[in-house]
């Protein structure tokens, strides 16, 4: 029976989050979405692992920032999407849907979920219920639609959700508490919501993080997984898009 993985968070730039990912039976280390090399290296170094690849969610600069770095420093392997290898740049190996990717043991399939951007792959570590999402499915939220269609993000949060409830959620950013005013705003009755932000409040005064999350989290509390159809998710998306609460 494999060790459970390890899995650490790492805050970078202003509000984003790197994982580091760790199997004590390889002893072998990978980091999600390095935002910034030196946060990343210093946190690994802390705890004696050295990373030896680095899977990349999707192409935007806060996540794909410190690859660089990270590369000079261990000579990591990068791993990300193949859809978007001309943005990313020096990927060692592209996915793309249903392709597995290992961590000593432990295998994780990749899900090309677009909408975020084009090429958007989560990757989804079945017997270790971890899902590590990027910048689609948030804490309370989902990912703005800069390359895609609300029906693709819908499907997306559809295929989440048919995940076990126990799945942790691991995301790219800490944006809880700004989406959960939103989700206030269109959810008021929904009691769990009442009481998972007051405990957001609670955390983030004390200046604690609110991820990793769960599906079932987010199934009984997140308005975008609780939208019904592509229509009803598209309106409260562009509603997301212009609050200002």
């Amino acid at each position: 029976m494999n060790s459970p993985l390890e899995v650490v968070r790492v805050p970078v730039l202003s509000d984003n989050y790197s994982w580091l990912v760790h199997d004590a039976d390889s002893g072998e280390t990978i980091v999600v979405d390095p935002g910034e090399a030196q946060p990343v290296l210093d946190s690994a170094a802390a705890r004696g692992w050295t990373i030896g690849a680095i899977w990349a969610t999707h192409w935007h600069p806060d996540h794909v920032g410190g690859n660089a770095g990270v590369v000079a420093a261990t000579g990591a392997e990068v791993i990300g999407p193949e859809a978007e290898r001309a943005k990313i740049g020096a990927l060692d190996r592209g996915v793309g849907e249903g392709d597995t990717v290992l961590l000593g043991a432990h295998t994780a399939t990749v899900m090309h979920v677009p909408g975020h951007t084009e090429g958007h792959v989560a990757f989804h570590f079945a017997d270790d219920a971890a899902l590590f999402t990027g910048d689609t499915l948030f804490a309370l939220g989902c990912g703005r639609l800069f390359e895609g269609t609300a029906e693709q993000m819908f499907d997306n949060l559809r295929r989440y959700a048919a995940l076990p409830g126990e799945t942790q959620v691991y995301c790219g950013h800490e944006y809880t508490q700004s989406n959960g005013r939103f989700a206030l705003s269109v959810d008021a009755d929904n009691q769990a919501l009442v009481q998972r932000m007051a405990e957001v409040d609670r955390k983030r005064d004390a200046g604690k993080p609110t991820v990793p999350t769960t599906i079932a989290e987010e199934q009984a509390t997140n308005p975008f997984m609780r939208a019904g159809d592509a229509g009803e998710f598209k309106r409260l998306r562009e509603g997301k898009d212009s609050f200002r609460g």
